[in-house]
Protein backbone atom coordinates (compact mmCIF):
# COMPACT_ATOMS: atom_id res chain seq x y z
CA UNK A 1 0.00 0.00 0.00
CA UNK A 2 2.73 2.57 0.33
CA UNK A 3 4.57 1.44 -2.02
CA UNK A 4 1.55 2.26 -4.48
CA UNK A 5 1.17 5.58 -3.05
CA UNK A 6 4.70 6.34 -3.45
CA UNK A 7 4.22 5.72 -7.18
CA UNK A 8 1.44 7.70 -7.55
CA UNK A 9 3.08 10.64 -6.08
CA UNK A 10 6.70 10.10 -8.05
CA UNK A 11 4.24 10.13 -11.23
CA UNK A 12 2.08 13.00 -10.27
CA UNK A 13 5.44 15.01 -9.14
CA UNK A 14 6.60 14.23 -13.13
CA UNK A 15 3.89 15.35 -14.84
CA UNK A 16 3.79 18.36 -13.11
CA UNK A 17 6.87 19.46 -13.54
CA UNK A 18 7.16 19.12 -17.42
CA UNK A 19 7.71 21.65 -19.69
CA UNK A 20 6.46 22.70 -23.13
CA UNK A 21 8.22 21.91 -26.12
CA UNK A 22 8.35 22.22 -29.45
CA UNK A 23 8.66 18.67 -31.28
CA UNK A 24 8.43 20.33 -34.91
CA UNK A 25 8.15 23.19 -37.46
CA UNK A 26 8.13 23.83 -40.81
CA UNK A 27 11.47 24.07 -42.64
CA UNK A 28 12.54 27.26 -44.41
CA UNK A 29 9.94 27.99 -47.36
CA UNK A 30 10.41 30.14 -50.34
CA UNK A 31 7.80 31.15 -52.80
CA UNK A 32 5.96 33.10 -54.88
CA UNK A 33 4.51 36.18 -54.74
CA UNK A 34 0.57 36.13 -54.99
CA UNK A 35 1.15 31.76 -53.64
CA UNK A 36 -0.05 30.84 -50.42
CA UNK A 37 2.00 29.20 -47.41
CA UNK A 38 1.63 26.58 -44.64
CA UNK A 39 3.35 27.42 -40.97
CA UNK A 40 3.29 24.18 -38.89
CA UNK A 41 3.94 24.28 -35.49
CA UNK A 42 3.81 20.54 -33.28
CA UNK A 43 3.82 21.64 -29.05
CA UNK A 44 3.67 19.08 -26.70
CA UNK A 45 2.70 19.45 -23.15
CA UNK A 46 1.22 22.86 -24.05
CA UNK A 47 -2.40 22.26 -22.41
CA UNK A 48 -2.20 25.26 -19.77
CA UNK A 49 -0.05 27.55 -21.73
CA UNK A 50 -0.67 29.96 -24.56
CA UNK A 51 0.91 28.98 -28.03
CA UNK A 52 1.50 32.26 -30.21
CA UNK A 53 2.45 33.08 -33.63
CA UNK A 54 4.87 35.82 -34.22
CA UNK A 55 5.82 38.11 -36.85
CA UNK A 56 9.93 38.95 -36.15
CA UNK A 57 10.19 42.80 -36.64
CA UNK A 58 13.15 45.02 -37.47
CA UNK A 59 15.13 47.12 -36.60
CA UNK A 60 12.10 49.80 -37.51
CA UNK A 61 9.04 47.68 -36.62
CA UNK A 62 8.12 45.54 -33.97
CA UNK A 63 7.12 42.26 -33.46
CA UNK A 64 3.59 41.15 -34.45
CA UNK A 65 1.44 38.87 -32.83
CA UNK A 66 -0.63 36.52 -35.55
CA UNK A 67 -2.69 34.45 -32.97
CA UNK A 68 -2.83 32.83 -29.68
CA UNK A 69 -3.72 29.43 -29.26
CA UNK A 70 -6.41 28.69 -32.27
CA UNK A 71 -7.39 31.94 -32.53
CA UNK A 72 -6.07 34.79 -34.57
CA UNK A 73 -5.08 38.12 -33.27
CA UNK A 74 -4.93 39.63 -35.98
CA UNK A 75 -7.59 40.66 -38.35
CA UNK A 76 -6.40 39.98 -41.82
CA UNK A 77 -8.29 37.85 -44.39
CA UNK A 78 -5.58 36.82 -46.18
CA UNK A 79 -4.92 34.78 -42.93
CA UNK A 80 -6.29 31.92 -41.63
CA UNK A 81 -5.21 29.29 -38.57
CA UNK A 82 -6.13 25.59 -37.95
CA UNK A 83 -5.40 23.42 -34.54
CA UNK A 84 -4.95 20.41 -35.01
CA UNK A 85 -5.71 18.78 -31.34
CA UNK A 86 -4.67 15.19 -32.10
CA UNK A 87 -1.33 16.14 -33.10
CA UNK A 88 -1.16 19.32 -31.14
CA UNK A 89 0.16 21.22 -34.19
CA UNK A 90 -0.75 24.86 -34.87
CA UNK A 91 -1.36 25.61 -38.54
CA UNK A 92 -0.95 28.58 -39.89
CA UNK A 93 -1.84 29.78 -43.36
CA UNK A 94 -0.95 32.83 -45.54
CA UNK A 95 -2.71 33.79 -48.96
CA UNK A 96 -2.05 35.77 -51.70
CA UNK A 97 1.60 36.36 -50.18
CA UNK A 98 3.07 39.61 -50.30
CA UNK A 99 6.34 40.66 -50.59
CA UNK A 100 6.11 42.16 -46.93
CA UNK A 101 4.93 38.77 -45.71
CA UNK A 102 8.37 37.36 -46.04
CA UNK A 103 10.46 37.47 -42.65
CA UNK A 104 11.11 35.29 -39.76
CA UNK A 105 7.71 33.29 -38.15
CA UNK A 106 7.93 32.31 -34.58
CA UNK A 107 6.39 29.86 -32.70
CA UNK A 108 6.34 30.53 -29.24
CA UNK A 109 4.92 28.98 -25.72
CA UNK A 110 4.69 31.25 -23.23
CA UNK A 111 5.63 29.83 -19.93
CA UNK A 112 6.16 33.06 -18.17
CA UNK A 113 6.88 36.57 -18.58
CA UNK A 114 10.58 35.41 -18.80
CA UNK A 115 10.35 31.90 -19.77
CA UNK A 116 9.39 30.99 -22.88
CA UNK A 117 9.71 28.05 -25.59
CA UNK A 118 10.40 29.42 -29.41
CA UNK A 119 11.33 28.00 -32.47
CA UNK A 120 11.75 29.91 -35.75
CA UNK A 121 10.76 29.69 -39.59
CA UNK A 122 11.91 32.05 -42.43
CA UNK A 123 9.60 32.74 -44.99
CA UNK A 124 11.23 34.51 -48.23
CA UNK A 125 8.52 35.36 -50.94
CA UNK A 126 10.02 35.54 -54.33
CA UNK A 127 9.46 38.80 -56.18
CA UNK A 128 10.79 39.19 -60.19
CA UNK A 129 13.39 42.12 -59.73
CA UNK A 130 12.08 45.97 -60.96
CA UNK A 131 14.43 48.34 -61.88
CA UNK A 132 14.11 51.21 -59.11
CA UNK A 133 13.19 54.77 -59.98
CA UNK A 134 16.33 56.32 -58.80
CA UNK A 135 18.47 54.75 -61.54
CA UNK A 136 19.39 56.67 -64.64
CA UNK A 137 17.55 57.67 -67.95
CA UNK A 138 18.91 59.21 -69.92
CA UNK A 139 21.75 61.45 -70.02
CA UNK A 140 23.67 64.36 -72.21
CA UNK A 141 27.30 65.31 -71.94
CA UNK A 142 30.05 66.39 -73.64
CA UNK A 143 32.78 64.70 -75.35
CA UNK A 144 35.79 63.97 -72.41
CA UNK A 145 33.41 64.13 -69.96
CA UNK A 146 33.19 61.91 -66.99
CA UNK A 147 29.79 59.72 -67.54
CA UNK A 148 28.18 58.29 -64.38
CA UNK A 149 25.51 55.41 -65.03
CA UNK A 150 23.42 54.01 -62.05
CA UNK A 151 21.14 51.24 -61.90
CA UNK A 152 19.43 49.65 -59.09
CA UNK A 153 16.77 47.09 -58.44
CA UNK A 154 13.93 45.52 -56.20
CA UNK A 155 13.05 42.28 -55.43
CA UNK A 156 13.34 39.13 -53.95
CA UNK A 157 16.22 37.73 -53.71
CA UNK A 158 18.47 40.91 -54.01
CA UNK A 159 18.48 41.05 -58.07
CA UNK A 160 22.66 41.29 -59.43
CA UNK A 161 22.63 44.19 -62.02
CA UNK A 162 24.54 43.66 -64.90
CA UNK A 163 24.99 46.41 -68.03
CA UNK A 164 25.29 46.30 -71.96
CA UNK A 165 25.30 47.71 -75.14
CA UNK A 166 23.17 48.03 -78.03
CA UNK A 167 24.10 45.34 -80.63
CA UNK A 168 26.09 43.73 -78.23
CA UNK A 169 28.90 46.82 -78.72
CA UNK A 170 31.90 46.67 -76.41
CA UNK A 171 31.33 48.61 -73.57
CA UNK A 172 33.75 51.48 -72.95
CA UNK A 173 35.19 49.42 -69.90
CA UNK A 174 36.09 46.54 -71.91
CA UNK A 175 34.51 43.91 -72.77
CA UNK A 176 30.47 43.54 -73.63
CA UNK A 177 29.46 42.52 -70.51
CA UNK A 178 29.73 44.88 -66.89
CA UNK A 179 28.64 43.51 -63.49
CA UNK A 180 27.48 46.02 -60.52
CA UNK A 181 24.93 48.66 -60.18
CA UNK A 182 27.44 51.76 -61.28
CA UNK A 183 29.03 51.83 -64.35
CA UNK A 184 31.55 54.55 -64.82
CA UNK A 185 32.69 56.16 -67.99
CA UNK A 186 35.92 58.29 -66.94
CA UNK A 187 36.37 60.30 -70.74
CA UNK A 188 33.68 59.43 -72.87
CA UNK A 189 33.69 59.68 -76.41
CA UNK A 190 31.14 60.02 -79.43
CA UNK A 191 32.26 56.47 -80.24
CA UNK A 192 30.46 55.62 -76.74
CA UNK A 193 27.08 57.20 -77.47
CA UNK A 194 23.93 55.39 -77.43
CA UNK A 195 21.78 52.86 -75.59
CA UNK A 196 23.00 51.17 -72.71
CA UNK A 197 21.04 48.84 -70.94
CA UNK A 198 20.62 48.20 -67.84
CA UNK A 199 19.69 44.18 -66.40
CA UNK A 200 18.04 43.44 -63.03
CA UNK A 201 18.48 39.19 -62.26
CA UNK A 202 17.64 37.11 -59.65
CA UNK A 203 16.25 33.97 -61.11
CA UNK A 204 13.00 35.20 -60.99
CA UNK A 205 10.72 35.18 -64.09
CA UNK A 206 12.67 36.70 -67.11
CA UNK A 207 14.33 39.90 -65.19
CA UNK A 208 13.77 43.57 -65.66
CA UNK A 209 15.63 45.85 -68.35
CA UNK A 210 15.57 49.54 -68.61
CA UNK A 211 17.38 51.28 -71.58
CA UNK A 212 19.61 54.06 -70.82
CA UNK A 213 20.46 56.58 -73.38
CA UNK A 214 23.74 58.30 -73.80
CA UNK A 215 24.04 61.61 -75.98
CA UNK A 216 27.19 62.77 -76.32
CA UNK A 217 27.69 66.28 -78.09
CA UNK A 218 30.89 66.72 -79.89
CA UNK A 219 32.16 69.22 -82.17
CA UNK A 220 31.09 69.08 -86.10
CA UNK A 221 33.45 66.49 -87.94
CA UNK A 222 32.95 66.74 -91.83
CA UNK A 223 34.37 64.97 -94.04
CA UNK A 224 34.27 65.14 -98.05
CA UNK A 225 32.58 62.28 -100.26
CA UNK A 226 34.76 63.02 -103.36
CA UNK A 227 37.49 65.89 -102.51
CA UNK A 228 37.95 66.14 -106.67
CA UNK A 229 35.21 65.75 -108.88
CA UNK A 230 34.96 66.56 -112.77
CA UNK A 231 32.73 67.92 -115.19
CA UNK A 232 32.36 69.74 -118.50
CA UNK A 233 31.16 73.23 -119.03
CA UNK A 234 27.08 73.70 -119.36
CA UNK A 235 26.37 70.27 -117.28
CA UNK A 236 25.64 70.44 -113.58
CA UNK A 237 27.54 68.58 -111.06
CA UNK A 238 27.20 67.65 -107.15
CA UNK A 239 29.32 68.12 -104.58
CA UNK A 240 28.84 66.51 -101.68
CA UNK A 241 30.02 66.14 -97.90
CA UNK A 242 29.13 64.16 -94.75
CA UNK A 243 28.93 65.87 -91.12
CA UNK A 244 28.33 64.28 -88.25
CA UNK A 245 28.40 66.71 -84.93
CA UNK A 246 25.76 66.40 -81.81
CA UNK A 247 24.05 69.12 -81.14
CA UNK A 248 23.32 69.04 -85.39
CA UNK A 249 25.25 71.63 -86.73
CA UNK A 250 24.89 74.36 -89.38
CA UNK A 251 25.90 73.77 -92.70
CA UNK A 252 27.08 76.21 -95.44
CA UNK A 253 28.94 75.89 -98.09
CA UNK A 254 31.25 78.96 -99.53
CA UNK A 255 32.74 79.60 -102.88
CA UNK A 256 35.57 82.10 -102.93
CA UNK A 257 34.68 83.63 -99.53
CA UNK A 258 30.51 83.68 -99.98
CA UNK A 259 28.51 81.74 -98.72
CA UNK A 260 26.28 80.04 -101.42
CA UNK A 261 22.58 80.06 -101.07
CA UNK A 262 20.02 78.68 -103.34
CA UNK A 263 19.75 80.32 -106.48
CA UNK A 264 19.86 79.75 -110.11
CA UNK A 265 23.38 79.03 -110.49
CA UNK A 266 23.04 76.94 -107.00
CA UNK A 267 20.99 73.98 -105.19
CA UNK A 268 21.85 72.97 -101.76
CA UNK A 269 20.22 70.05 -99.87
CA UNK A 270 20.78 68.26 -96.75
CA UNK A 271 19.70 65.07 -95.55
CA UNK A 272 19.58 64.21 -92.12
CA UNK A 273 20.13 60.39 -91.49
CA UNK A 274 20.10 60.67 -87.71
CA UNK A 275 20.19 63.35 -84.91
CA UNK A 276 24.11 63.47 -85.68
CA UNK A 277 24.16 62.45 -89.16
CA UNK A 278 23.72 64.65 -92.18
CA UNK A 279 24.89 64.50 -95.34
CA UNK A 280 24.94 67.68 -97.72
CA UNK A 281 25.29 67.81 -101.48
CA UNK A 282 25.66 71.45 -103.70
CA UNK A 283 24.64 71.13 -106.69
CA UNK A 284 26.49 73.65 -109.30
CA UNK A 285 23.85 74.65 -112.54
CA UNK A 286 25.18 74.66 -116.08
CA UNK A 287 28.47 74.80 -115.13
CA UNK A 288 30.46 78.28 -116.51
CA UNK A 289 34.55 78.60 -116.46
CA UNK A 290 34.15 80.75 -113.99
CA UNK A 291 32.25 78.16 -111.65
CA UNK A 292 35.24 75.98 -111.16
CA UNK A 293 37.51 75.56 -108.41
CA UNK A 294 37.26 74.96 -104.50
CA UNK A 295 34.18 75.02 -102.92
CA UNK A 296 34.18 74.88 -98.93
CA UNK A 297 31.17 72.39 -96.88
CA UNK A 298 31.99 74.52 -93.03
CA UNK A 299 29.76 72.83 -90.17
CA UNK A 300 29.41 74.93 -86.92
CA UNK A 301 27.63 73.59 -83.67
CA UNK A 302 28.27 75.32 -79.85
CA UNK A 303 31.26 72.67 -79.31
CA UNK A 304 33.23 74.11 -82.65
CA UNK A 305 33.57 74.27 -85.97
CA UNK A 306 35.11 72.15 -88.95
CA UNK A 307 35.34 72.36 -92.84
CA UNK A 308 36.36 69.94 -96.26
CA UNK A 309 37.28 71.07 -98.89
CA UNK A 310 35.32 70.00 -102.66
CA UNK A 311 37.54 71.02 -105.82
CA UNK A 312 35.65 71.56 -109.15
CA UNK A 313 37.32 70.78 -111.99
CA UNK A 314 36.67 70.94 -115.61
CA UNK A 315 36.59 68.27 -117.88
CA UNK A 316 36.46 67.79 -121.99
CA UNK A 317 33.65 65.70 -121.81
CA UNK A 318 30.64 65.04 -119.28
CA UNK A 319 30.81 62.90 -116.63
CA UNK A 320 27.47 60.86 -115.80
CA UNK A 321 26.10 61.46 -113.69
CA UNK A 322 24.79 63.48 -112.82
CA UNK A 323 25.03 64.91 -116.60
CA UNK A 324 23.27 62.24 -118.15
CA UNK A 325 20.66 62.31 -120.63
CA UNK A 326 21.51 66.29 -119.69
CA UNK A 327 21.94 68.56 -122.97
CA UNK A 328 21.90 71.95 -122.96
CA UNK A 329 20.94 72.79 -126.73
CA UNK A 330 20.31 76.54 -125.54
CA UNK A 331 23.79 77.10 -124.78
CA UNK A 332 25.38 77.42 -128.37
CA UNK A 333 28.15 74.19 -127.55
CA UNK A 334 28.34 71.73 -129.96
CA UNK A 335 26.98 68.50 -128.99
CA UNK A 336 29.66 66.16 -126.58
CA UNK A 337 31.46 64.11 -129.09
CA UNK A 338 30.05 60.58 -127.75
CA UNK A 339 26.85 61.97 -128.54
CA UNK A 340 27.89 62.67 -132.10
CA UNK A 341 29.20 59.03 -132.12
CA UNK A 342 26.16 57.58 -130.70
CA UNK A 343 24.20 59.43 -133.72
CA UNK A 344 26.27 58.10 -136.02
CA UNK A 345 26.41 54.89 -134.87
CA UNK A 346 22.61 54.34 -135.08
CA UNK A 347 22.51 55.69 -138.73
CA UNK A 348 25.51 53.47 -139.52
CA UNK A 349 23.18 50.59 -137.97
CA UNK A 350 19.95 51.51 -140.29
CA UNK A 351 22.30 51.91 -143.85
CA UNK A 352 23.05 48.30 -143.45
CA UNK A 353 19.98 47.02 -142.46
CA UNK A 354 18.24 48.90 -145.95
CA UNK A 355 21.26 47.18 -148.11
CA UNK A 356 19.46 44.61 -150.61
CA UNK A 357 20.42 40.80 -149.42
CA UNK A 358 23.33 39.49 -152.70
CA UNK A 359 22.16 35.57 -153.15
Amino acid sequence: MIAAVLVLFLTHTALAVRTPTISWITKEQIVDIGSSVQLECSVQYSVDYPVLWIKKGSDETQDLPISSGPTLILREPRYSLRHDTGSSTYILQIKDLQESDGGEYLCQVLISRTNRVTATVNLLVRRPPYILDNSTRTVVVSDGDSVKLECYAGGVPTPSISWRRENNAILPTGGSIFKGNILMIPSVRKEDRGTYYCIADNGVSRGDRRNINVEVQFAPVVEATRPRVYQAMQYDMDLECHVEAYPPAAIVWIFRQESIVNNRDYRVSQFTTADEFTDTTLRVITIEQNQFGNYTCRATNKLGQSSATVTLIESMTPVCPPACGHLNFSSGVPLAPYVALMLLAALGVYVVRRQPVVL
